[in-house]
């Protein structure tokens, strides 16, 4: 018996990295999927992976930007499942690093959309047919950046961090309808988008986690898994940290002392 049998469920940005994996996972542990990407060619391949592996699972393009498609995603959800139990907002975009004062408007807004307004379109059409089936589990995918900061991707930061509240606003809204409403912070992952930068790159970014490496779209994809499922029954409002410690290392290094 897998832990989402019967459960429908939307992820956006499922066509690779943590929402490719989330999707898989979802599906073996017994969930219908929705896979959402605006790249039509990744999301078919995320389709084609679960279908191979006997699970079941359908794609929709879509611009988690645009309230049409969002709403259109919900709307094929429900045409080709008959109820949504799940969703799980987890596609966005980094953007190219810079200073605050040199952050382009276009980029400011660009991201805003689709990490911050993308989150909010898919709870905002999702919700009322939650409502409709008696309750449902939304997971919003925020960041580490969003509380702690990262320099020179200040869109991506303030947009991540937007995601938090917005997810602990709802969850109290929700809170007595059986809705409930939770974030993932993951990390530094070994996403495809990561594992094509710079080889000194990445070790510079292993060094700075206390675990020593990266993190693995798998390891993400089981928070979001245990948030969906109803062994978090009792959780709302809370931000799952995946990060191997980032958050709590203030990198500050103070060599013990030998005993005399």
């Amino acid at each position: 018996m897998g832990r989402l049998d019967s459960k429908v469920a939307i992820i956006t940005g499922a066509g690779m990295g943590m929402g490719q994996a989330g999707a898989l996972l979802f599906a073996r542990e017994g969930a219908k999927v929705v896979v959402v990407d605006w790249k039509a060619e990744a999301g078919e391949e995320t389709v084609k992976m679960i279908k191979d592996s006997g699970g079941e699972a359908v794609f929709v393009k879509a611009d988690v930007s645009r309230a049409k498609d969002v709403e259109n995603a919900v709307k094929k959800a429900i045409e080709k499942y008959g109820k949504l139990d799940i969703i799980y907002n987890n596609a966005a975009v980094i953007g190219r690093p810079a200073f605050t004062e040199d952050v382009t408007e276009e980029e400011w807004e660009r991201i805003m959309s689709i990490n911050l307004k993308g989150v909010w379109l898919g709870m905002k059409y999702a919700i009322p047919e939650m409502l409709k089936g008696g309750g449902g589990s939304i997971i919003n995918t925020a960041s580490q950046c969003g509380d702690r900061g990262t320099r020179n991707l200040s869109p991506y930061c303030a947009a991540k961090g937007g995601v938090l509240a917005l997810t602990r606003i709802t969850a109290m809204e929700l809170a007595k309808k059986n809705i409930r409403v939770n974030a993932l912070n993951p990390g530094i992952i070994g996403s495809p988008m990561v594992l094509t930068m710079p080889k000194e790159e990445i070790r510079g970014f292993e060094e700075i986690i206390p675990q020593g490496r990266l993190g693995k779209p798998e390891e993400v994809a089981y928070a979001a898994l245990f948030l969906a499922s109803e062994e978090s029954s009792h959780v709302t409002g809370h931000t799952l940290v995946v990060d191997g410690g980032i958050e709590i290392d203030n990198h500050q290094v103070i060599k013990p002392v030998p005993l005399k």
